[in-house]
């Protein structure tokens, strides 16, 4: 897949970051280090996943009193079903990061992805960790982004504006995605100066429009985790503003997640608008979205609207009444109010064969709405995930 940079990309004050290879595997980077010359303030959303990775144990932990000042992240190894031996790694690695850099180690979050079950090779970690204060750098938050990749097609980054503060952002994610949250990480760090009970609603304001309106393949992962930091050195903002610029970059690293799902060529767009409420128009669209037909049908550039209308229905949800549901590809009616729409087929394929397609929904009942991001399903993404480990 061609990846379009977002433009320029500017950094935060206050950040810096390393990224090498410490030989987990190959020759590709697999650790990266993100510090903030002053203690931030901080808020993070986790994985729902009952089966969750040592890093989100111990994060929980060290985030509670909402503050961070590094991160670790090592790729290849997901640190996952473990036991008491992946919470002690994950704690080593912190008290490492902490000694290093000369600060409080549960001031340090840590973060691993990639494969479970298997033990984290911490003579690699502590060697890679050795010297790391004097490999620190600014402006360096792409090759960050390029590190924590595991089978993404390229690295995800995208920054912005606000008064006088930058909010930058990083992301990966390609498969084991059904976020509340998915094999997804994604750090948020500014140079805003924010009050810190806003931080954490503002940012699940954020993420339930973003990252947890997203699904690759309805596997939620145990290791998800979006973090903010928000360091001061800029200075205070207008909230209101700001939430819209932290909204905005959440936007792009959503949809360029969904974009670059494992074996994915087209993001999928689905609205939901006319449902009783928030609930009822993101059920509906995530039962679309996820839908293994109607992702094959997309891929396969086959107007096939019957199958979208099969996964309105088996959202069960009691409200929806058939006759007054339109179904929309593109700018397209293909089903209005109960009733098939004849349309030129020729013309629909080719709108699927675009690299974004838009599946619309109206239920009818109501003002609400919402919007979904996903992909469509091929050959490559059997392949990715039945020989991953091998």
């Amino acid at each position: 897949m061609q990846y379009t940079p977002p433009g320029e990309f500017h950094h935060p004050q206050g950040f810096l970051a390393l990224a090498k290879n410490v030989g987990i595997k190959d020759e590709t980077l697999d650790l990266t280090v993100i510090y903030s010359t002053v203690r931030a303030r901080a808020a993070a959303m986790f994985t729902r996943n009952r089966f969750p990775g040592a890093p989100v144990i111990v994060g929980r932990k060290h985030v509670a009193n909402g503050y961070v000042q590094a991160l670790v992240i090592n790729s290849k190894n997901a640190n996952v079903a473990m036991g008491k031996q992946g919470i002690d790694n994950a704690i080593e690695t912190c008290r490492i990061v902490g000694k290093e850099l000369g600060i409080n180690y549960r001031d340090v979050l840590p973060f691993s992805t990639g494969v479970i079950g298997r033990p984290l090779p911490m003579d690699k970690i502590r060697a890679g960790l050795r010297g790391i204060r004097d490999e620190l750098k600014p402006d360096n938050l792409k090759l960050a982004a390029e590190a924590i990749m595991t089978t993404d097609k390229y690295p995800k980054y995208f920054s912005c504006q606000v008064g006088p503060a930058i909010i930058a952002g990083i992301a990966k994610g390609a498969g084991m995605i059904e976020p509340n949250m998915a094999t997804m990480l994604a750090y948020l760090m500014t140079d805003a100066e924010l009050p810190a009970a806003s931080l954490r609603p503002m940012l699940k304001r954020v993420v339930d429009r973003t990252f947890n309106a997203m699904s690759i393949d309805t596997d939620t992962s145990t290791s998800d985790t979006v973090v903010l930091m928000a360091n001061g050195l800029a200075g205070p903002v207008n909230q209101r503003e700001f939430e819209a610029g932290l909204l905005k970059v959440s936007d792009y690293l959503t949809r360029e997640l969904a974009r670059s799902g494992e074996g994915a060529t087209k993001l999928i767009t689905v609205d939901v608008n006319g449902a009783k409420n928030k609930a009822q128009a993101k059920r509906v669209a995530k039962s679309v979205v996820n839908s293994p037909l109607v992702k094959t049908a997309v891929y396969g550039c086959d107007p096939n609207w019957g199958r979208v209308i099969m996964a309105v229905g088996k959202s069960f949800d009691p409200n929806i009444e058939p006759a007054k549901v339109t179904i929309r590809f593109g700018d397209t009616n293909v089903f209005k109010k109960g009733t098939p729409v004849g349309c030129d087929l020729e013309a629909l394929r080719k709108y699927l064969g675009q690299s974004e397609v838009i599946i619309s929904v109206d239920l009818g009942s109501g003002k609400a709405s919402t919007r979904v991001w996903g992909c469509d399903l091929t050959e490559g993404y059997i392949k990715e995930n039945a020989y991953y480990t091998t």
